[in-house]
């Protein structure tokens, strides 16, 4: 894993509005390079600001690439896409649906989220491009999720990545880039990257080792929780300890599937000790947590896809700033929840137990 590096700049971006001033900002200021990685690039009016920002770009004369996963841009915004192409941008799929079936491709898709400008400054974390997820008219439809720019030494881990993906994408080796940047700043971060593609699980393995280490708290914000066995034995061991467990989800997500699978795994969790708080303003996206000093920021929701198939990237925050911030932004998310955790009759019981079976491929 690329080590943990001091003297960085990171700033948190916690509202819709942030993120896309951050997102339009890093693409108008790249002079030499942009490189782009997204699950979702949606067809609305962000999606397609964001793809023109980029063949304005192009027409420059500034290299641009962009990589977006097969399913989750489905419906992208075609006709920008195609104006990209004309103007000489890069524009490939991970993981599209021709290949063989037996391959096994088509049920590991990237979960990433990723700006590079000039190989020097980065855009990450939970958020896609489109509406729901950022905008400079934001609307009661946005969702409370969170993102990071970051500059300094540690931008060179997310150009790895960056390059690993579109080599596997387009076919071709990609020459390595050294950033050498101009900043400095009071954060220690460490990109630890995840996906089939690397030896062992060591997104999920680690975040088992620091829940079984943590002696203060564990908070948690996911959208959709859905652990594996080891993350779900980890927190009820830690709340039976006596650790501050805290999950933070949305009321009711998106996707109804994955609300149904994890009504049983809140349940014991909140039987050994956890406080479980549902989010009543709309969809929580953000995919974050604090273990004791530690805080975590990315790409990765709080289920089997993300920690075991899917590609992801997530930030982990060393620094006392960084993760007092994290933590102040989940008191705050916390302040507009209930925690009544509902009693389902036995219908809902048996419905959340079929889901749960499923839940490797929710």
């Amino acid at each position: 894993m690329p080590p943990a590096l001091e003297a960085q700049s990171l700033k948190l971006l916690d509202t819709p509005q942030a993120a896309f001033k951050a997102v339009m900002e890093t693409i108008q200021s790249a002079e030499t390079s942009i490189d782009c990685m997204f699950y979702i690039v949606a067809n609305d009016d962000i999606g397609r600001r964001f793809v023109e920002a980029l063949t304005e770009k192009a027409k420059a004369g500034v290299k641009v690439r962009l990589l977006m996963d097969r399913l989750g841009t489905m419906r992208g915004p075609h006709k920008a896409l195609d104006a990209l192409k004309k103007a000489g941008g890069d524009v490939l799929f991970f993981s599209p649906f021709l290949q063989l079936p037996s391959s096994g491709h088509l049920n590991l898709r990237n979960h990433r989220k990723i700006i590079i400008a000039d190989n020097s400054r980065a855009f990450s974390g939970g958020m896609n491009i489109g509406c729901h997820y950022m905008t400079d008219a934001p609307t009661a439809d946005c969702w409370a999720d969170l993102a990071v720019t970051i500059k300094g030494m540690s931008v060179q881990a997310f150009c790895d990545v960056y390059r690993s993906d579109w080599e596997v994408a387009s076919g071709h080796d990609v020459e390595a880039i050294t950033p050498a940047p101009d900043t400095a700043g009071g954060a220690t971060l460490q990109l630890i990257p995840s996906g089939p593609d690397i030896v062992e699980d060591p997104l999920h393995d680690g975040l088992i080792r620091a829940l079984h280490l943590a002696h203060s708290r564990i908070w948690i914000a996911t959208p959709y929780f859905v652990p594996t066995e080891p993350l779900e034995n980890a927190i009820r061991i830690a709340a039976l300890r006596g650790v501050d467990v805290r999950i933070l989800v949305p009321e009711r997500s998106n996707q109804r599937i994955a609300d149904f699978a994890r009504g049983g795994y809140l349940r014991d969790a909140r039987s050994a000790g956890a406080n479980v708080y549902y989010y009543t303003p709309g969809m929580i996206h953000a995919k974050a947590a604090v273990i004791d000093d530690v805080a975590v920021v990315g790409t990765a929701n709080f289920d089997v896809r993300s920690m075991l198939l899917n590609f992801e990237a997530m930030i982990f925050l060393y620094d006392a700033g960084s993760v007092t911030q994290l933590s102040d932004w989940f008191k705050a998310r916390q302040a507009e929840c209930h925690s009544n955790c509902p009693h389902p009759h036995l219908p809902r019981r048996l419905a959340e137990g079929v889901f749960r079976i499923g839940a490797p491929i929710l």
